[in-house]
């Protein structure tokens, strides 16, 4: 006999009854803040060419992705996340003089994380994407989307942190480095391991003054008051204008009138490596991990054959179902039902009635039974 299987696979979960109604209402009502500032939908297959998500995509690892075949050999991955492959469709599907490109979504990424790490390997993303703008304005509008969602979520304690690539790109762009020390350098500034980045720093050749602006980087995050440290420490034009940039956002969200939840961090960086410019984190209360996730990623519809600059955000539902759970929060979940119990002798009577209470509305559930008819709610 075949042993049955009863359980699911590790990193996957089945959810249903009340808790999957409130992950159904949240991201209703999330697609329609999105469709209020202007976004229209669009749906990607759940599995792509591996090329779609590639390394020099700058995606998620090669080792992290689930990959199989078709029938003509060619590797396929389920997408551990959408925004490339909305990338790729537009630049198939959308002129170069379509303008400013508003699209929204929601579905299903796959990520093979390790075991140990504790992480869903399968998570529900919402996000939207701004293709063909590249102004402090559309940096600002995709932030202000992302405090309204937090906040029709029923969030009223959350930052969104903001970092800048382009800064820590310009004052390392002279330095020779491989990937790997990079990579490490990296982390020892996103770890704010101040002792670690000097050590790497001392096995570089490198000028003081760009060695003392990484020195100060894990230190630069807090209030808006860092942006005047960082302008200080800005020794080239690039890092100028990233900061100058900065503050420009941060300019506009003061006339959204949201900049209570706003903090800078110049040492956030991240690893997904088609971030161009502007990329910012959503925390709250109850879960160690970003609720919301989002940046600029100017270059990566050039992968697919279109030259334009983007900007869009994900909403990590799952995450922000935890958090939302742990802090007492409550969501519209349970719905009324009417049960309509009914015999044989009554069956025609209880089934009209009950199509007439559901062509108004009411969701109705019929149940045999040997006594007479009965309603509660």
């Amino acid at each position: 006999m075949i042993k049955r299987l009863l359980h699911t696979p590790e990193g996957v979960r089945d959810i249903y009854n009340e808790e999957c109604e409130r992950k159904l209402w949240l991201q209703s009502t999330l697609h329609e803040v999105l469709h209020s500032y202007g976004y229209r939908d669009i749906e990607t297959p759940t599995f792509e060419y591996f090329d779609v998500f590639s390394h020099d995509v700058g995606t998620i690892p090669s080792n992290e992705l689930y990959k199989f075949f078709d029938r003509e050999g060619n590797t396929l991955v389920l997408r551990p996340d959408i925004t490339p492959s909305i990338a790729r469709a537009v630049a198939k599907y959308f002129s170069e003089d379509a303008g400013t490109i508003r699209l929204c979504y929601e579905g299903q990424t796959f990520i093979n994380n390790s075991s140990y790490q504790g992480r869903l390997k399968e998570s529900t993303h919402l996000g939207a994407e701004m293709i063909g703008e590249d102004n402090p304005q559309a940096d600002a509008e995709s932030i202000a989307m992302v405090v309204d969602c937090l906040k029709r979520a029923g969030l009223e304690e959350f930052q969104i942190s903001i970092g800048q690539v382009e800064f820590y790109k310009s004052i390392v762009k002279d330095i020779l480095m491989d990937e790997e020390t990079e990579n490490e350098l990296k982390d020892f500034i996103s770890n704010r391991n101040i002792f670690g980045v000097e050590t790497l720093l001392s096995n570089l050749e490198i000028g003081d003054t760009a060695k003392e602006t990484l020195l100060s980087l894990p230190s630069l995050y807090g209030s808006v008051d860092v942006l005047d440290r960082a302008e200080k420490l800005a020794f080239n034009d690039g890092a100028k204008e990233a900061v100058s940039r900065l503050k420009e956002v941060y300019k506009i969200l003061e006339y959204y009138g949201i900049t209570r939840y706003i903090s800078f961090d110049l040492s956030m960086l991240s690893r997904y490596n088609y971030y161009t410019g502007i990329f910012f984190r959503g925390y709250t209360f109850g879960t160690g991990d970003a609720v919301v996730k989002g940046g600029r990623y100017d270059n990566l519809l050039r992968h697919f054959g279109k030259n334009a600059p983007s900007i869009g955000f994900v909403v990590v539902i799952d995450q922000l179902l935890s958090a939302i759970f742990r802090q007492n929060i409550m969501l519209p979940s349970e719905r009324k039902i009417v049960q309509v119990k009914y015999t044989k002798e009554t069956q025609k009577e209880a089934i009209s009635h009950a199509q007439k209470m559901r062509a108004e509305g009411k969701a109705v559930a019929l149940y045999l039974d040997r006594g007479d008819r009965e309603e509660t709610k």
